[in-house]
């Protein structure tokens, strides 16, 4: 059962002022490939999950922007954490089925 959500806005600071859309793609492609659940917004990503695993998946985020070159990146997390409860974006969205 999840216990936390955490939303992440990565800004890495790009080599040369280059676009940051491949980089956040990169994000992206780490979050895909820790297998939790997660959902793309305009200026976040929220993934579920337990609040441990998806802190490490922040600093592999993170890590991954410094190997493509990155020589800083900014990370504007927010965290939901229910400790022993569960925390789910389904719950906490269900009132706006369509995102309205």
């Amino acid at each position: 059962m999840a216990n936390a959500l955490v939303s992440i806005q990565i800004l890495p600071h790009t080599p040369d002022g280059a676009s940051v859309i491949p980089y956040v793609d990169r994000a992206i492609d780490i979050i895909k490939a820790a297998g939790v659940p997660y959902r793309v917004a305009p200026l976040e990503t929220t993934m579920e999950g337990e609040l441990g695993a998806l802190l490490d998946v922040v600093r592999q985020m993170s890590e991954a922007m410094t190997e493509m070159g990155c020589p800083s990146v900014i990370s504007q997390v927010k965290i939901y954490y229910r400790g022993q409860g569960e925390a789910s974006m389904a719950k906490l969205l269900e009132k706006y089925p369509d995102g309205q």
